[in-house]
């Protein structure tokens, strides 16, 4: 047996920053391995904390689970599926930075609205935020919303 310091699945859990409902899934789906003691409960070490924080990186990039785990299956399999592991990281990188320029067209929109609100704050106008005679879609146009 060695001196390797053994975590619960609840302080597993606050360590890692996740649920043990989270652990379990994880580990139904394949992605951590957590070893058993001889009562039969299941237990985490240090390599176990820096192998989920891996898997957290992951998911951070914006991988979904299932991707994920094809990640996992493929980096199991050693530098063979490099080029295939290659690609999946390249479409992650589109999708995010697809996601990114999303993200700032909105923060455009807000930043437009806000800026009418301190306008209307300020200044005390009485324009209406949507006149009568203008429809929803020419107020979003003035946003830029379909370029």
């Amino acid at each position: 047996m060695t001196n390797e310091q053994q975590y619960k699945i609840g302080e597993f859990a606050k360590l890692v920053g996740l649920s043990s409902f989270t652990l379990r899934y994880y580990e139904k789906e394949g992605l951590i391995k957590p070893r058993r003691n001889s009562a039969g409960l299941r237990y985490y070490t240090e390599h176990d904390i820096k192998w989920v924080g891996f898997l957290l990186h992951l998911k951070g990039t914006g991988m979904r689970i299932n991707e994920i785990i094809k990640y996992v299956e493929l980096r199991a399999q050693g530098d063979a599926t490099i080029k295939e592991r290659r690609e999946m990281l390249s479409q992650v990188k589109e999708n995010a930075l697809s996601e990114m320029a999303e993200l700032q067209h909105n923060i455009e929109i807000i930043s437009h609205k806000i800026d009418w609100y301190d306008g209307k704050v300020s200044h005390g106008t009485n324009e209406d935020e949507v006149s009568e005679d203008i429809s929803f879609e020419k107020y979003l146009e003035q946003f830029a919303i379909y370029d």
